[in-house]
C-alpha cells in the first residue's frame, strides 16, 4: 500500500503526461507560455506503462487518471490507455483535458478503455472564453464535450473556475445548460497553484458564493450528510435531483484528512500532495535499472513523508515552484 503516517491510503493515481498546452489560461500560466521540458526529461510511453503497472499491481492504486499539461497533446495516449486497461486488476482510467482535439479522439480513446472525461469549460461565451484562455477554441471544446457523450465517455464532467469580475456571474447559466446537455458540472475554487504567483486569496470565488449564486435560481440539496470521505467535490442534487452539482473547494473547505491521491509528474516525480514543495524522483531510479520491488520502496518512502494537510490556511503557506500545468491536476 502507499500509507502515510497520519493512515491514509492512495489508491487515486494522478498522473502528468505533458507539461504543454494549447490554451494560456490566465490563472495557470502566461500568454507567452512557460519554459516546456525537454523530450529527453519526460518518461517515454513505456516507462509511464511501468510505473502505472507497479501502482496498480504492486501498491493497491484502483484509479488512474492521465492530465497535463494537456493530455490530447501526448502522441501516444492511446497507446498508454489501451495498455493500461489491460491491466489486472484493472483500473478506472479517466482524462482531465481541455477538450480541445476531443472531438477527433474520444471514438478511439473509449475503444481503447478510457472509461470518461473530465472537460475544463468556465464559460458559455466565447468572447470570455477568449478573455480567460487567450485563445478562440471555444467551439471546439463544445464540439469535444458532445463527442464525448455520443462515445459513451459517461458521465461527462465539466470543471469550471469562475474568476471575480470575469465570469463569476455565469454559476447558474452553466448549471442550466450543463443540466440540459446531461453533463456533470463541478464548480473548484480558483488555487494558487499559477506560474505568475499572482493568486490572491481576496479575489478568489468562494463555494459559499458559488451556491449562493446557484441557490437564486435551483434548489439545492446536501448529497449526503457528515464526511464526503476521499471525494474532492461536495455534491448537491439539484431540484431534488436525479441531476447533482460539485463544488471542490480545495481552498475553503479543504478535503486533506482523507485524501487518497498520489501523482506522478510527466518527468517522473512523485508528489504525495498538490501543494507539496518538495518531489521524491523516480525517473532516475527507473532508468538506472531498478527492479519493481525497489520502485514500490521508493514510491513507499516518497508517500510516507506526506504532512497532514496544505497549509493553504497557514500564514506561511508558500506556492509550490511548479504551476498547475507542470504538476498535473
Amino acid at each position: 500500500m502507499l500509507l502515510d503516517t497520519y493512515g491514509r491510503v492512495a489508491t487515486d493515481l494522478r498522473v502528468s503526461l505533458t507539461d504543454r498546452c494549447n490554451l494560456r489560461c490566465t490563472y495557470c500560466m502566461p500568454e507567452e507560455g512557460l519554459r516546456w521540458l525537454a523530450k529527453p526529461e519526460l518518461l517515454t510511453d513505456d516507462e509511464i506503462v511501468r510505473l502505472v503497472t507497479i501502482a496498480v499491481t504492486g501498491l493497491g492504486v484502483t484509479e488512474v487518471r492521465f492530465t497535463g499539461g494537456e493530455p490530447l497533446l501526448r502522441p501516444g495516449l492511446v497507446g498508454i490507455v489501451q495498455r493500461c486497461a489491460a491491466l489486472r486488476p484493472r483500473p478506472s482510467i479517466s482524462l482531465t483535458t481541455n477538450g480541445i482535439g476531443l472531438a477527433r479522439t474520444a471514438d478511439a480513446l473509449r475503444a481503447a478503455g478510457l472509461d470518461r472525461v473530465n472537460v475544463s469549460l468556465d464559460t458559455l461565451r466565447p468572447e470570455v472564453f477568449h478573455r480567460l484562455t487567450r485563445r478562440n477554441r471555444h467551439h471546439d471544446v463544445i464540439a469535444g464535450l458532445d463527442a464525448a457523450r455520443a462515445a459513451g465517455l459517461a458521465p461527462v464532467k465539466i470543471n469550471s473556475v469562475l474568476m471575480r469580475g470575469v465570469n463569476d456571474d455565469e454559476a447558474p447559466d452553466l448549471l442550466a445548460w450543463a443540466l440540459e446537455n446531461r453533463y456533470e458540472l463541478r464548480f473548484i475554487e480558483q488555487m494558487p497553484l499559477d506560474a505568475q504567483h499572482g493568486w490572491q486569496r481576496e479575489d478568489m470565488v468562494t463555494a459559499e458564493e458559488i451556491l449562493r449564486s446557484l441557490g437564486e435560481r435551483f434548489a439545492l440539496t446536501p448529497e449526503r450528510s457528515g464526511e464526503r470521505g476521499s471525494a474532492p467535490a461536495e455534491r448537491w442534487l439539484v431540484d431534488g435531483g436525479p441531476a447533482r452539482v460539485g463544488v471542490i473547494a480545495s481552498v475553503t473547505r479543504p478535503f486533506c484528512r482523507a485524501c487518497d491521491r498520489t501523482r506522478l509528474t510527466a518527468d517522473g516525480q512523485v508528489r504525495n500532495c498538490l501543494f507539496a514543495r518538495e518531489e521524491s524522483d523516480l525517473r532516475t531510479a527507473l532508468r538506472e535499472g531498478a527492479s519493481d520491488e525497489e520502485m514500490v520502496r521508493l514510491w513507499q518512502a516518497a508517500m510516507w513523508g506526506k504532512k497532514a494537510g496544505s497549509g493553504l490556511d497557514d500564514p506561511s503557506f508558500l506556492q509550490p515552484q511548479r504551476p498547475m500545468s507542470a504538476i498535473g491536476g
